[in-house]
Parts: C-alpha cells; structure tokens; sequence
C-alpha cells in the first residue's frame, strides 16, 4: 500500500502544488466561518473524530472519505492542497501512509498551523509495519486528548467544552473495547486469513490467531505480486478449513485477492469485510469499529459473511 500511494501522490502533488502555488501562499487562519475552526483530517476516520471533539465550533472536512475509491490509487487535486494549507489543524495517519500531506503542508509553511502526526503522537518508529492505526484500540483516546488541546490552543475561551467532548467520545469507546472483550473471551485464538493488515491490529486485540504471514500480506499491500507458492499457501488455508473466517479489504481487490474471495466462498468459510476509510453514511467512528467487531462473531458463530458494512 504505502509504495503504491506514495509514488502516486508524490508524483501528482509536485505538479498540483507548483500549478496552485500561488492559491497557497495564503495563511492558515485560527477561525473562519463565524469563529470556526477550519481543521482537516486526511482519512475521514480521523475527521470523524475532529469532528466529534470540535463540535459546533469546528469547520471539519476529509481529504479521503470514499469507501468505494481505492486508497492506493486517490488523487490529490489542487483543491485539496488548497483545503490542507488554509486549515489550522491538521490530523494525518503518518507512517508512510499520507505523506503527500507533509508536501502540502512543507509547501504553504504556517508557524500557527496545529498537526496532529498520529505516528508520532503514538511514537512509534519509521519502520512500524502495519500503518492502518486506527484500529488500534489505543488510537483514538490519545488522538482525540490530542486534539482538545490543540483545538484549546487554538480557541482558549471553548476549552472546557473541547475537553468535556473528548471525554465524551473517550467514554463512548467502551462498548468497542468489550465487543472485543467478549469476542476474545468466546473465540479465543480463532483462526483467521488475511489479503492486507487493515485490521490487524483489531484481530490481534480480540486474540485471533492470524495464519496469512505477514510478508504475504504486506505485498498486497504494496502492490507486489505474490509468488505462485504464496497464492497456494493462502488458498489451501480455505480448503483444508485451517481458518474460520477470512478477513478482506474490500476497497482494494484485484485478480489475485478476488481469486482468494472465490476460494473461500467454494470451501464455505465466511467472509468479512473490512475498510480503509469509514464507510458512510451511516456511521461515525465508534459505530464502524463496533460493526467490524459483530461482523466477525457473526462469521464465527453463525458461520455468516458480512462483505460490506
């Protein structure tokens, strides 16, 4: 995943960033809109929550919020650059995943403009193997801690009501965190195959036992091909029925990836789809990751696949 976007970004944000340069010497600015805070999110996951933090004093918008767009291939638009540099606050996933953000940002500098770099934010290093943090039950607390101060440096007057939103959304998390519980408790060590690590750090709280290993995974998500020894072992994880359930990012498929869908439906081994960016409408963030979460009891109890949310 993160050669292919950031070869693609890269190359597409160099000519969008010269063609808008002059759309984005413009300042970020603090408020716009009747005292709003202009903010932006480049996943609408991240956004989703700005969004719910901010409240009414915060201007949200996303960068990438299609669910039905592949990630690998989105296309960053003088618009968007233009979008980034005015904003006052900035959340980005970090390792590797949406660098072109850090080009925008680099190319229309602002001393008063508020990132939130979720990578550092969780200091976890440069060679950090599975990007997709926010289903990492321990994201979004610091994320959205994160963002009450930097929203409360930005406005000092709402302060209590930033911090008073984060806790809320803090607490809301709980039901996510004993959906998890309780599947662990019901399926401990389930085994489980994977195309691309979206949601790994979710099967590794709910104790699953993940049999894709994770250089496999890890070429999907880079783009590589597999070699034909690779397309066996996961194919014979399905008829030989070493697995429960199969696990599948539903927003980037090709040959090789529908061919393990079709294998897993013939050897009747649920299936479940997961996402990169938060399927809308319908859900926020807390909602999204519950849903994932029911998705696999369904497949693991009820021998039920849930494709698409």
């Amino acid at each position: 995943m993160r050669s292919r976007l950031l070869t693609m970004l890269a190359r597409l944000l160099v000519g969008s960033l010269l063609i808008g340069a002059g759309l984005l010497a413009a300042p970020a600015v603090s408020a716009s809109g009747g005292g709003k805070i202009v903010a932006v999110g480049a996943e609408n996951e991240y956004a989703n929550v700005l969004q719910q933090v901010g409240g009414k004093w915060v201007s949200v918008s996303a960068v990438m919020s299609n669910p039905n767009t592949d990630p690998h291939t989105f296309e960053a638009s003088p618009a968007v650059a233009q979008r980034v540099s005015s904003a006052s606050l900035v959340i980005q996933n970090g390792v590797g995943y949406d660098s072109f953000m850090n080009n925008i940002e680099a190319a229309a500098p602002n001393s008063h403009r508020k990132v939130i770099d979720v990578q550092t934010l969780l200091h976890l290093p440069n060679d950090t193997r599975n990007p997709h943090l926010w289903y990492k039950p321990a994201t979004m607390p610091a994320v959205a801690r994160a963002i009450a101060d930097d929203l409360s440096s930005l406005d000092s007057s709402h302060r209590a009501y930033f911090h008073n939103r984060a806790n809320r959304f803090i607490t809301s998390l709980s039901r996510w965190k004993a959906a998890i519980k309780s599947l662990h408790a019901a399926y401990p060590g389930a085994p489980v195959a994977t195309t691309e690590p979206v949601a790994d750090y979710m099967l590794q709280a709910a104790g699953m036992h993940n049999l894709t290993p994770f250089n496999l995974q890890a070429d999907i998500m880079n783009g590589v091909d597999l070699s034909p020894q690779d397309v066996t072992y996961e194919k014979n994880l399905f008829s030989q029925h070493k697995v429960k359930v199969f696990v599948y990012n539903q927003q980037v498929v090709d040959a090789v990836t529908e061919s393990f869908l079709s294998a897993a439906k013939a050897n009747r081994i649920p299936v479940v789809g997961v996402y990169e960016t938060m399927p809308v409408p319908g859900y926020d963030y807390q909602s999204w990751m519950v849903a994932e979460v029911n998705a696999l009891r369904k497949a693991l109890a009820d021998h039920v696949s849930t494709q698409k949310l």
